[in-house]
């Protein structure tokens, strides 16, 4: 994966550079690392992955205390009050009251006292009158002005900490949860990335096997071309018909069709690999492999490998695993909903007007600390039926991972046969190659000499071309099905 990056980054700087040159000469790995730098579906996992991550961390924070700041400003129509209408009216004409009370209680008893004794009356009348309601009525006010509240403009504010103790195991499944998330998306990327890597392959090939059938339906019409300007001489000789003639003249014509046929499934292939490699479709691409005159045999055989150790490396596996680890921990969670919560809670209240000394205009507040405990006690058992049900889901997960390794067993099997059925009809295509192009060999120095007639040689050229066919077919066959074995056994990517 380091070669690849690095290749990826020269390529990227060259192509930056030079701005898509006339001809590109790319190699396997340059392609591929030219389909992983500009896949869509590689850079939207890379940010699955970075939203995992983020969401792992999100949900560490609740481990740590939660602390929070409220104000509120309230304008209200009418202050509170303490005193009714009755009471103020009452403290605030006190004097008056207290001076009309006192007067009709002791006028009687003054009035008896002057009819008696006459000379007083003259004596309090040298006095001046002295008026007591005033001041007790302004004595009265001022209790009433005491007694208010002021709380049209009310200001207020609570700063909050409230710590978890014990939330019933959800806040630590919680983070078990986004741990495994971050995994999964990372074994998602590693899903997508294998699969960009066989696409590549699959079109690298797909354009090596078309070049070298171009450059083999050319040699054949080339023969054919030979051939039919041989045959025309003979028929000016009368050593051959004007039959024999039309009948290279036909697998002639067929020869062409077959050859524009191949060109133009070429261009389509060139055009998908350059697709997939994220460079303009129109651009010049020249394969390092198809630069050698026939494919290069591949005769290595497959790495060994052991099955149980090949199983447990599948992308596929791994996620699976991952996602039964998220339904245990998802059935912790439903579990915690019927147990009890116990939390650490610190406030500190703030007011204006302030209730702490009296109903002043000043801010003043006070704290407080506890703990919270709550504790569900009927829920009508629907707590349990969604314990069971994340219970159920889980057992599904684990029935799914059973599934999977006997599917991917089976499959790495078949794999490794085609691996080697692939290698034998090689050998046997190879072999028949030999014979055809000796049978080729003698068809066409006997058709030379006149001693085979030209429907014979006919046949051989055409054996040779489908010998040659298969044979790069078979060539193909045996790269691509090493690389299935590969991402069968999860080292596609390693």
């Amino acid at each position: 994966m380091k070669k690849i990056k690095i290749i990826s980054v020269v390529i990227l700087m060259f192509a930056g550079i030079t701005a898509w040159p006339q001809t590109m000469h790319l190699s396997l790995d340059s392609c591929r690392a030219l389909a992983i730098s500009n896949n869509k579906d590689l850079k939207i996992s890379a940010e699955k992955i970075k939203a995992a991550e983020y969401s792992k961390k999100s949900a560490f924070t609740k481990y740590f205390p939660a602390i929070s700041a409220t104000g509120a400003y309230l304008r209200n129509e009418k202050e509170i009050s303490i005193l009714n209408e009755s009471q103020k009216s009452a403290l605030n004409n006190i004097g008056t009251n207290l001076s009309n009370s006192l007067g009709q209680t002791l006028a009687p008893i003054v009035q008896g006292i002057l009819t008696q004794h006459p000379e007083l009356g003259a004596l309090i009348g040298q006095f001046p009158a002295v008026d007591l309601a005033t001041p007790l009525n302004g004595l009265g006010a001022s209790i009433t002005d005491a007694f208010r509240t002021d709380t049209r403009n009310m200001y207020g504010g609570l700063i909050s900490l409230k710590q978890p103790l014990y939330m019933g195991g959800k806040i630590m499944a919680y983070n078990k949860i986004t741990r495994y998330a971050e995994q999964l998306a990372k074994m998602n990327h590693d899903a997508n990335l294998e699969e960009v890597i066989l696409l590549t392959d699959q079109a690298y090939w797909q354009v090596v096997s078309l070049v070298n059938k171009k450059e083999l339906a050319e040699d054949y019409l080339g023969l054919l071309k030979k051939m039919e300007s041989d045959i025309d001489k003979m028929i000016e000789t009368g050593v051959a018909t004007k039959a024999d003639g039309l009948s290279v003249k036909v697998k002639a014509n067929e020869a062409e069709m077959t050859l524009t046929q191949v060109e133009d499934g070429l261009t389509l292939s060139r055009m998908l690999l350059c697709q997939i490699c994220g460079i303009p479709l129109d651009a010049d691409i020249k394969l390092e492999d198809e630069t050698a005159r026939s494919l290069q045999e591949d005769d290595t055989a497959a790495e060994p490998y052991e099955i149980n150790a090949a199983i447990d490396n599948r992308t596929e596996i791994k996620q699976l695993t991952l996602a039964s680890n998220i339904y245990d921990q998802k059935v912790k969670i439903a579990r915690s909903e019927y147990l009890p919560n116990l939390a650490f809670t610190g406030n500190y209240l703030f007011t204006n007007p302030a209730l702490v000394n009296g109903f002043e205009k000043k801010m003043r507040g006070m704290w407080n600390f506890g703990v919270v405990l709550n504790v569900p006690l009927c829920n009508w058992g629907g707590g349990v039926w969604k314990t069971k049900a994340a219970k159920s889901e889980a057992v599904i997960s684990k029935l799914q991972l059973q599934d999977a390794r006997e599917k991917i067993e089976l499959q790495i099997n078949q794999t490794s046969f085609k691996v080697n059925e692939a290698r034998k009809k090689q050998n046997m295509a190879k072999k028949n190659l030999e014979k055809a192009e000796e049978n080729l060999r003698y068809a066409t120095l006997g058709f030379e000499e006149g001693v085979i007639a030209p429907s014979n040689t006919l046949e051989a050229h055409t054996a040779w071309l489908k010998a040659n066919s298969e044979y790069i077919d078979a060539q193909i066959e045996v790269k691509m099905t090493k690389l299935y074995l590969d991402k069968a056994l999860g080292r596609l990517i390693y």
